[in-house]
């Protein structure tokens, strides 16, 4: 009997501890700390006339502790791939991956394939040039020396619309803005789909046009070199500019004598055409003819299999995803999840299957505007206060522990481990504590994620900073609203 009265008063005790109330003086007592926060945020000269919206909740409970303009509707950049990544793990799975395949319409007599080549994408933005390679070599082996037909590309697989909706002219050359396509390759893995790596080094001598350098080694885009190699005190002044429509490369300007070669990546047109000219240089590289020309079409029926590629799992692409915050592989997700769900490969069916998945998690779609799948469009829309609630809400999911491991974090000069953080927050109490997805576009900054408040608390946070400024520097800014936050 007195144990069970004891019984009674450690379950009362346990009921008083987890109640609304004990919740309630909790989020009261960061509400306090949080002030200095507020006064941050309304009297700092550097966010005058800018938007700021910064979201507070606890990992634990879900609790939102703060909300300075948490439901006001701001763009949020690449924090749009939050929702890209979570809707194609829910959607997909996290062991999805892309197939590749090469049909025939032929047979194979004596050293030769009688017949065309079909090279079917499904989306696959991992094709490197050794797959190529690899393709080849596997044709080889099955005793072909020669095609006597076309190599076809398929890229029905999608839809014929290559860029987003709200995508500028002005981003077509940049690895940002590439072509979206069912069939597609990637120079190096970084995984930046239809786009070519650029390497200008300084010519040995003043006056001399730099020496370019392309990867992959392909004769793919016309160059224009209209640049110069100039004396060590001046500045490198190169620009990098592909005509709409055309694969011709102009580049402009100046480089120093004694600078380091400068790194670009530069995106094509026609990416499918780019993939079936990758695969014909592997061809004739590896000893196969190819009689015929490269053109585009669709497999015909009765066509026979003859190699089949499939990518690395969708947990392993996360990482270059999120970590590099990869544009391409956004879009082609959200044209990849369409494409399963509603069997068409569009933005526009993508993103309807994005609202449901969303809808199912408990983010509230009615209050936010979903224009693409990598944040590039200024009318992307989404409140502070509904990031973290996602990124509450999917704590509970069976693959949340691939969707966290993918987001970069503070400080860790590992590329696939800080990914765009690794140069941030490396003096401070934050580096290796904050774990968050960064957004950036003109005028716009932000950042979304998780850290530990310097009491232990684990918090999940959002900043939106939106009409900055040239001179309004939105990372720094970003950086002191976290340490306000962590130091209670």
């Amino acid at each position: 009997m007195i144990m069970h009265k004891y019984f009674l008063i450690l379950l009362m005790f346990i009921t008083s501890f987890l109640s609304p109330q004990h919740h309630t003086i909790h989020a009261e007592t960061h509400k306090q700390h949080f002030n200095k926060l507020t006064d941050y945020l309304e009297r700092n000269a550097n966010l005058q006339g800018s938007i700021s919206a910064v979201s507070i909740r606890s990992a634990l409970s879900g609790e939102l502790l703060y909300s300075h303009n948490g439901d006001t509707s701001l763009t949020p950049a690449s924090n749009m791939k939050l929702f890209t990544a979570a809707s194609a793990l829910e959607i997909l799975g996290s062991k999805y991956t892309f197939d590749t395949e090469i049909w025939t319409d032929g047979h194979i007599k004596w050293n030769g394939l009688i017949g065309n080549v079909y090279l079917k994408g499904k989306g696959d933005p991992t094709l490197l040039p050794k797959d190529f390679d690899q393709f080849a070599k596997k044709l080889r082996s099955k005793g072909i020396r020669y095609i006597s037909g076309d190599l076809i590309g398929d890229d029905s697989w999608y839809d014929d619309v290559r860029y987003s909706i709200d995508l500028p002219w002005s981003d077509e050359t940049a690895n940002y803005g590439a072509q979206i396509s069912a069939l597609t390759a990637s120079p190096d893995k970084d995984y930046d789909a239809g786009t070519m790596r650029i390497e200008i080094a300084p010519a040995l001598k003043e006056e001399e046009a730099p020496i370019i350098n392309f990867t992959p080694k392909l004769d793919y885009l016309k160059i224009y070199n209209r640049a110069k190699t100039v004396a060590a005190t001046n500045k490198n002044t190169l620009t990098i500019k592909r005509k709409h429509g055309k694969n011709e490369l102009i580049i402009e300007g100046e480089i120093p004598i004694n600078q380091a070669p400068v790194r670009e990546w530069v995106s094509v047109w026609d990416t499918t055409n780019y993939a079936l000219s990758l695969f014909k240089y592997s061809l004739k590289e590896n000893g196969i003819k190819l009689v015929g020309d490269i053109t585009k079409g669709n497999v015909p029926k009765h066509s026979d299999l003859l190699l089949k590629h499939s990518s690395l799992e969708l947990e392993k692409l996360l990482v270059p995803f999120m970590k590099l915050s990869n544009n391409t592989i956004a879009e082609g997700l959200i044209k990849e999840m369409g494409k399963v769900k509603e069997d068409k490969g569009s933005w526009k069916s993508g993103i309807k299957v994005e609202n449901d998945v969303l809808t199912k998690l408990g983010v509230p779609i009615e209050q936010i505007v979903i224009r693409d799948g990598s944040g590039v469009s200024h009318m992307n829309l989404v409140q502070a206060n509904v990031i973290t609630q996602l990124l509450y809400e999917i704590k509970q999911a069976t693959w949340f522990q691939v969707y966290y491991r993918s987001l970069p974090v503070s400080g860790e000069n590992n590329k696939l481990t800080g990914g765009t953080l690794s140069n941030r927050m490396t003096n401070n109490h934050l580096k290796e504590k904050v774990i968050a997805k960064t957004g950036t576009l003109t005028n716009v900054s932000t950042l979304s994620g998780y850290t530990t408040m310097n009491n232990g608390d684990e918090i999940i946070f959002s900043i939106l900073l939106n009409h900055l400024k040239e001179d309004q520097n939105g990372k720094a800014i970003e950086e002191d609203i976290l340490k306000i936050i962590t130091n209670p």
